[in-house]
């Protein structure tokens, strides 16, 4: 199944029609490299909307599971929106960002781990839900690798917008101030919003623009209602969704270098991961 096909017919990535795996260019659609020099029947296991949402959420729900594990004694069970949550201590050591990791224990790498750790039960299964529909659309839209990639830089956007804010404008009103320990999958789904409002206006679809648009100002005024919503990672990401959609020119066929692209951000959110941990023990020990 990993290994690479060197001969017969694959299924072109943008089409679904047959192509012979060492094609030039795709007859029916027109995409470059079609088989991706063997590689596409991989490539469409692990990047399709059914194969990339599994990934995405089963990294986040082991890290979640991993913060409980931690520290179980530091388990908070009050109220619904506490329900399960892990403690502030294990999400600092596993890489949650915001103005006390990132500006003040110098933790910069914390804006990519972030978003793949989790405060609740609740809020877990709110953000695997939403990811579950738009990682789909998001790979239709952009392709697998730039799926990844858009998904990396608008949590890094969104969670270094969140660690500036909480650092440097403390005078703002309390739903404006940043955080000082932010985590969560909801600034890059803001991106993912953000950057299939981008497409939908930069190709015509209307509809899919309106309806992420609707989706967007949805949660946003769902963040003003709920307490400690992280508004700042939520605007950040937006922007940085729409950003990383504009860079990463969606018009063109998916090449090598884009998946190249998205498996080096997997990695590098990984790193961030690893860095936390031996960081946070070292200091400890």
């Amino acid at each position: 199944m990993f290994a690479r096909k060197r001969s017969g017919a694959v299924v072109c990535p943008s089409c679904g029609k047959l192509v012979g795996v060492n094609d030039e260019r795709c007859l029916s659609c027109g995409r470059w490299r079609p088989g991706m020099w063997g590689y596409a029947p991989l490539v469409r296991l692990l990047g399709s909307g059914a194969g990339l949402a599994p990934t995405v959420i089963g990294g986040c729900i082991a890290l979640y599971a991993a913060a409980l594990l931690i520290d179980p004694a530091g388990i908070q069970m009050r109220g619904v929106l506490s329900l399960l949550s892990p403690s502030s201590q294990s999400l600092f050591l596993l890489g949650a960002s915001g103005a006390v990791p990132v500006v003040g224990f110098g933790r910069w790498w914390t804006v990519l781990s972030a978003a793949w750790l989790h405060g609740g039960l609740l809020h877990i299964a709110f953000n695997m839900l939403w990811l579950r529909t738009l990682l789909p659309a998001m790979v239709e839209a952009f392709g697998p690798g730039r799926t990844v990639m858009i998904y990396t830089a608008a949590a890094a956007a969104g969670f270094t917008a969140s660690s500036l804010a909480g650092a440097y404008l403390p005078f703002l009103p309390s739903f404006l101030r940043g955080a000082y320990l932010t985590i969560g999958a909801s600034a890059p789904l803001f991106g993912l919003l953000g950057a299939l409002v981008w497409y939908g206006h930069r190709v015509g679809h209307s509809l899919v623009g309106r309806q992420a648009l609707q989706w967007a100002i949805m949660l946003a005024v769902m963040g003003f209602l709920i307490p400690g919503v992280d508004t700042w990672a939520h605007l950040g990401g937006f922007a940085g969704g729409v950003l990383g959609a504009t860079l990463t020119r969606p018009l063109e066929g998916e090449r090598p270098r884009h998946v190249l692209g998205g498996l080096l951000c997997l990695l590098a959110t990984a790193a961030a991961v690893a860095a936390s941990v031996l960081t946070a023990a070292g200091r400890m020990g």
